[in-house]
C-alpha cells in the first residue's frame, strides 16, 4: 500500500529583532511537518511576501516599528483565505487583542520547542477546519500601499482605474495614485466580478466611474474616467460597449 504524502506547512516568520527572528526559524526547522520558511524583518516586508506567495501560517511579533503585528493581522483578516496567525511576543498584555483578530495561538518569548509544537498542531487543525469554506475571490478587497514609512489600506471600491507600470501597477483614486507591486493579471482576475474591466494592455477600469466612451478619428476608442482619457484597444472595445450598455440598462430600470 502506497503511503499518502503529508503536505508540509509553508510558514512566514515576522520579527524586527534579528536574533529573535533567527531563533524562531531555527526552532521551526527542527519541527516535523514544516516545509519552506520565509522570514521578514517587519510587517511591510511581510505584506510583500504574502502577496507574492501563499502561506499556511504567519508567526508574528506584535511590537514592531511602523505597521504593528496586530495591524498586519487585521489586514490578513480581510483575505478570503487568510493564513493562520500565531503571535510571538515578549509581552502578555496583547493576548486579548490577539484573539480578537482570530489568532490561533499566542506564544511568549523565549519559545520552547514543546510549546511551538502545540502551536503548529493548532495551525494544522485551523487549516483543516477552514478548507471547505475558503474561497480566493476576494483576497484583494483591501490593498495595502506604502506611503513613506506609513502603510495605508486602500479599499477596492475607491479605485477608479489601474495602470500597469512595469512589474508594478498604479492605483488611481481620482487625483491621488499609489504604486503597488501586484501583477495586472491578478487584479484583472480577482476584480472582474466587482465591476473592473480590462480595456487595454495597460489599463483596468471601474465601470461605475466611466462617464463616457467615444470614438476617435483614428478609428479607435477612449473612455473618460475621472477626467482622464484612457485608450481602449480594439479587442476590448466590443466587450466594453456591451458592459456599459448593460450597466446603463440596469441603472435606468431601478
Amino acid at each position: 500500500m502506497t503511503a499518502v504524502p503529508v503536505r508540509r506547512l509553508h510558514v512566514l516568520v515576522v520579527d524586527d529583532e534579528v536574533p529573535a527572528l533567527d531563533d524562531l526559524v531555527w526552532l521551526l526547522q527542527a519541527q516535523p511537518g514544516i516545509g519552506t520558511i520565509d522570514k521578514a524583518a517587519g510587517a511591510t516586508e511581510a505584506l510583500r511576501l504574502l502577496q507574492d506567495s501563499k502561506h499556511d501560517a504567519v508567526f508574528l511579533d506584535i511590537r514592531m516599528p511602523g505597521l504593528t503585528g496586530l495591524e498586519l493581522a487585521r489586514i490578513l483578516g480581510q483575505y478570503a483565505a487568510p493564513p493562520a496567525v500565531v503571535f510571538v511576543s515578549a509581552f502578555e498584555s496583547h493576548a486579548l487583542e490577539a484573539f480578537e483578530v482570530a489568532a490561533v495561538d499566542y506564544l511568549l518569548k523565549p519559545v520552547s520547542a514543546e510549546r511551538l509544537a502545540v502551536a503548529l498542531s493548532r495551525v494544522t487543525e485551523a487549516g483543516l477546519s477552514s478548507d471547505d469554506a475558503r474561497s480566493p475571490d476576494d483576497e484583494l478587497a483591501v490593498v495595502p500601499v506604502e506611503i513613506g514609512s506609513t502603510t495605508r489600506l486602500v479599499d477596492r471600491d475607491s479605485v477608479w482605474y489601474v495602470e500597469a507600470s512595469g512589474d508594478y501597477v498604479r492605483l488611481h483614486l481620482g487625483a491621488v495614485s499609489h504604486l503597488v507591486r501586484i501583477p495586472m493579471a491578478t487584479l484583472e482576475e480577482q476584480w472582474a466580478q466587482h465591476g473592473f474591466v480590462r480595456v487595454h494592455r495597460r489599463y483596468l477600469v471601474a465601470l461605475r466611474h466611466v462617464s463616457e466612451m467615444k470614438a476617435e478619428s483614428s478609428g479607435g476608442y477612449v473612455v473618460l474616467v475621472a477626467g482622464t482619457e484612457i485608450p481602449v484597444s480594439r479587442r476590448h472595445s466590443r466587450e466594453l460597449k456591451d458592459r456599459l450598455v448593460r450597466a446603463a440598462r440596469r441603472t435606468s430600470s431601478k
